[in-house]
């Protein structure tokens, strides 16, 4: 009664492990939910022939700028999908932060003179965003920058590297990964179903940092010239482990090193 009311669909009376099956055999593929009504055939033909979209991004991204004020480091925060724990996080180290939106130019972040540069997880494969893969080249080489999920595989795509999809997504807040730099593993919270090619790294002047326990994928790198890094997890969490939590504080130690070194 509540999801007729609310208009959501549901689903009941399937054997759950044959499904399971399936999934396991063909990985992550479309499906539809429908009506005992309708013909099979018939629905299958129409999800067979439709083109799954790929603005994601664009349509949970904010439209307009927004301030969360803080007397700390400036930060833009580029909205690929945003969980609210991110800009908790930077609240709670005092950020000076503003909220754009994922088409922002490397010429708008410019003039906003921020110390940092924070891009968020977002949905959907990272290659239909290239403009701000683009914004990235050019902004890399003169800010502080930490990506988070979504905004991991695209520095790494602006770096050069490559991004595949995977047959599994990682979902849940339970994954094990190994932190290559000091040898600890964290438990960490994951959503996403494309990852960053390790062997594509080899041409690029990003370095692994991160490694999933469980299927050896990438999960975190760092540039080897200037302060960027990223990770495949959220390190924000909500829900999940705070392992990783440490990361924002390596964001701000990067801005305060970079504000330094401008000094000399």
């Amino acid at each position: 009664e509540v999801l007729k009311e609310l208009n959501i669909p549901g689903i009941s009376g399937i054997d759950t492990r044959s499904l399971t099956r399936k999934i396991r055999e063909h990985g992550t593929v479309k499906g539809v939910i429908t009506d005992l009504c309708m013909d099979p055939k018939e629905e299958l033909e129409k999800l067979k022939n439709t083109t799954l979209p790929t603005n994601q991004i664009e349509q949970v991204s904010t439209q307009k700028a927004f301030l969360s004020s803080g007397s700390g480091y400036r930060v833009v925060l580029v909205d690929l999908g945003m969980k609210s724990g991110i800009l908790r996080e930077l609240n709670e180290r005092n950020c000076d932060i503003v909220v754009v939106p994922h088409n922002v130019t490397a010429a708008e972040i410019f003039r906003l003179n921020p110390d940092g540069i924070m891009l968020s997880n977002g949905p959907g494969d990272p290659v239909d965003v290239p403009e701000t893969i683009e914004m990235l080249k050019e902004v890399m080489p003169k800010i502080p920058i930490f990506g988070i999920c979504m905004g991991h595989q695209l520095i790494s795509l602006a770096s050069g590297a490559k991004t595949y999809k995977l047959k599994f997504g990682h979902r849940g807040a339970n994954h094990p990964v190994k932190n290559l730099l000091t040898g600890k593993v964290d438990i960490t919270s994951q959503n996403h179903g494309y990852s960053v090619d390790i062997e594509s790294l080899k041409d690029t002047d990003l370095e692994l940092t991160h490694l999933s326990v469980n299927d050896k994928t990438c999960e975190g790198v760092r540039h080897k010239k200037y302060p960027v890094f990223s990770v495949q997890y959220h390190p924000e969490a909500s829900p999940g482990p705070h392992d990783p939590n440490y990361l924002f504080d390596q964001f701000i130690d990067n801005m305060k090193a970079f504000k330094e070194s401008k000094k000399k």
